[in-house]
């Protein structure tokens, strides 16, 4: 079925949690973190509920992130990542009392070094109120608005590729891959919280483990777009079995979906999550390095980090007028850029552009990054 966008989104769009590149919220109240290739190190394990600042400082020699986990070390409350060796960055998060996990992956695989964070209970309300968490209250009800649809459109028609590419039907899975596919970016940051899901949807197989099942969106687009050489195809009853769990995984998704919440700093760190996978995965190609259809997906999670800041921009008026504006100017720059390279209903092939081209759209999405980092901290501290 059809469904209607809420009137919120005038254009595609996505959510999430916060990270700052610079010390705008760093104070006596910051928590000092240092990631090393073999230490992640916290100048307190212990905070009072509320919001919650890292200062995360690379001293390794190997780009690092860092993660606020839930009890169970999967749920994901928030995170900073790609900090090269010598960088600070900041993550804003609201907490509430309980225990958590932080952790510092170097190199940005495995695990990571992982330590039992504790938040007391500061006797305060967790969160903004008045005025400005009234509208705070309403960006993150329209949010889960959108969040729901998306991942309703993501099912629909996560169904009908599946249905295509086990009847064998090729052509028909190629041309609805990176349609089907764009519901999934503008929300990805939410899966990515549930800590498992993300990997058995989305995993590419450079970042597989050893003895990992490979299975996801990922897995079938080799089969759709094989190399040359040295591949085998997946028979009938592996592409079966690839694209009912393709299914089942999206159903799980949307059914918790359902029961989610969210908080302003996780839009706000979402929104600068999603500028992070276009960085690190669509401007290099990394991400669809079958299919080449990276453009598609650099759209919808510039159309997510868009909406996440378009909900939260009235609350960031009444804070700092300049910052909204910088941010509107941003995006508008860089979807300038995007829509050079439309073709029909869709994009042109990324190894359709130049190295020139590409360097154009890598250093508009890095003059977009630098004022988003801000946003999280405008709103919540």
């Amino acid at each position: 079925m059809n469904r209607s966008i809420p009137i919120l989104v005038v254009a595609p769009l996505v959510l999430l949690a916060a990270c700052t590149d610079n010390d705008t919220a760093s104070g006596s109240d910051s928590i000092a973190v240092t990631s090393t290739d073999d230490a992640c190190r916290l100048s307190t394990t212990e905070a009072p509920s509320g919001n919650l600042v890292f200062d995360v400082t690379n001293d390794g020699s190997e780009v690092t992130e860092f993660y606020l986990l839930a009890e169970d070390g999967l749920r994901i409350i928030g995170e900073v990542e790609n900090i090269g060796p010598g960088l600070t960055r900041q993550l804003v998060v609201t907490a509430g009392p309980g225990t958590y996990v932080t952790a510092c992956k170097p190199g940005m695989a495995g695990d990571g070094i992982r330590n039992e964070f504790t938040v007391t209970d500061s006797g305060s309300a967790v969160g903004p109120t008045g005025a400005a968490g009234d509208l705070l209250q309403s960006a993150t009800e329209q949010y889960h608005e959108f969040v729901e649809h998306e991942a309703e459109d993501l099912l629909e028609k996560t169904e009908e590729f599946a249905a295509l590419y086990t009847a064998g039907d090729d052509d028909g899975a190629r041309a609805m891959y990176a349609d089907a596919r764009t519901h999934w970016e503008r929300i990805e940051p939410v899966a990515e919280s549930f800590g498992d899901l993300d990997p058995r949807l989305d995993l590419r197989e450079a970042d597989l483990a050893e003895g990992e099942a490979w299975t996801g969106w990922h897995r079938i687009e080799k089969d759709l777009w094989p190399p040359a050489d040295g591949y085998t195809a997946a028979t009938a009853d592996e592409r079966a079995t690839l694209a009912d769990q393709l299914v089942a995984d999206t159903k799980e998704l949307v059914e918790r979906v359902e029961d989610l919440t969210f908080t302003p700093d996780q839009l706000g760190n979402g929104a600068k999550e999603l500028l992070d996978e276009v960085a690190t995965g669509k401007v290099t190609g990394e991400e669809e390095i079958w299919s080449h259809t990276d453009l598609w997906d650099f759209q919808a999670n510039v159309d997510g980090a868009r909406i996440a800041f378009e909900v939260l921009e009235p609350a960031l008026r009444t804070k700092d007028d300049a910052l909204a504006e910088e941010l509107k100017t941003r995006f508008a720059e860089l979807q300038a850029l995007l829509d050079q390279y439309r073709d029909g209903d869709g994009f042109v092939l990324y190894t359709d552009l130049s190295a020139d081209q590409v360097k154009e759209l890598s250093d508009a999405v890095n003059a977009l990054s630098e004022p988003l980092s801000r946003l999280t901290a405008a709103v919540v501290l």
